[in-house]
């Protein structure tokens, strides 16, 4: 099996922890976090505190901290409210896109072509960006709560990054959708973004530097590592694989506007508390008053664009992250 595939050995407490003993915990989160309005508690299922336990290595205190920003984030920016004719001139050349299909995990895969940045907002691009997310999660197959990012970096030049959209970019995805990313391929990255990525990693979490891998199509680890995570028949060709069908932006934002009609209902009180476990079943898994804020030791300031993870990887196996967009 690839390297990429490899579930990394966990780390810390976490796997000290039993399943009661992380049970506990995320009933003591929910116990802190209090009292919630409807529209915030329905976020707060246990499995998506147990991300942000695993995010911050289970210490409950910091956990809870940054739930709490979350639930503010999504209380001011709305992002499940987000919708296609708002952010669809930021998708017209495809620079990020959700494919029709999920890797052989049942991630929802995101694509993502630094090279076709059509935008100078960075308020828009990272609601597209958040769009995006959303509509990954929405997409995920049952008992997955993790997404693969593929970075095409063919005609890709350092006028394709924005150093303010990256740090914004790394802060939002860090600290509100913890846990999300499973591994992030960058496809052919040039010497110059590695260059990039020596400077930039030091600003990312170690746990989301990890993920990201670097893939090179002349390197004969390539095929193996693409034809483990995907159906190569539905794959792109730019990424090594048989289908001629790339980014069409009607027929996307067909899929799109369909995808919003599914929204409401997926954010909903019955559907959280249906919801499965993942994160229980398979990991060693507002107001109010501010958590006490002692800072967080495990940290690094924020900054580029990654911001999730899961399955760890060495930048130095066949493949990693980065990209202008997550990015």
């Amino acid at each position: 099996m690839s390297a990429v595939l490899k579930k990394s050995t966990s780390t810390g407490n976490e796997k000290l922890l039993t399943s009661e003993e992380k049970q506990e915990k995320i009933n003591e989160v929910r116990m802190l976090l209090g009292t919630l309005p409807d529209k915030l508690s329905i976020f707060c299922s246990d499995a998506l505190i147990s991300r942000y336990l695993r995010a911050r290595n289970w210490n409950i205190k910091k956990a809870t901290k940054m739930l709490k920003e979350t639930l503010k984030w999504r209380s001011e920016y709305k992002p499940e409210e987000i919708r296609w004719e708002e952010v669809a001139h930021e998708a017209e050349t495809g620079k990020i896109y959700r494919l029709n299909y999920v890797d052989k995990h049942g991630r929802s895969v995101l694509v993502m072509r630094p090279s076709c940045q059509n935008t100078k907002s960075t308020k828009g691009q990272i609601r597209y960006l958040v769009y995006c997310m959303e509509n990954a999660i929405l997409n995920l197959s049952p008992e997955q709560e993790q997404m693969v990012w593929l970075i095409d970096f063919h005609g890709f030049n350092l006028s394709n990054i924005s150093v303010k959209v990256t740090k914004e970019t790394a802060h939002v995805l860090q600290e509100h959708y913890p846990e999300r990313l499973g591994l992030a391929i960058l496809y052919n990255p040039p010497r110059i973004f590695e260059s990039f990525w020596r400077v930039v990693k030091p600003f990312l979490e170690p746990r989301t530097s990890r993920k990201v891998n670097f893939v090179y199509s002349g390197d004969l680890n390539t095929k193996k590592t693409m034809e483990d995570l995907f159906d190569m028949d539905k794959l792109e060709v730019a990424f090594g694989g048989n289908s001629q069908t790339g980014f069409n932006i009607a027929d996307y934002a067909e899929r799109m506007r369909e995808d919003d009609k599914r929204m409401p209902t997926f954010w909903t009180r019955e559907n959280s508390l249906v919801n499965p476990q993942p994160a229980l079943a398979n990991a060693p898994p507002f107001d109010q008053a501010d958590a006490e804020s002692g800072s967080d030791d495990s940290r690094e300031n924020n900054s580029f664009s990654p911001g999730v993870d899961s399955e760890e990887c060495t930048d130095s196996s066949p493949v990693a992250n980065g990209s202008s967009c997550d990015a």
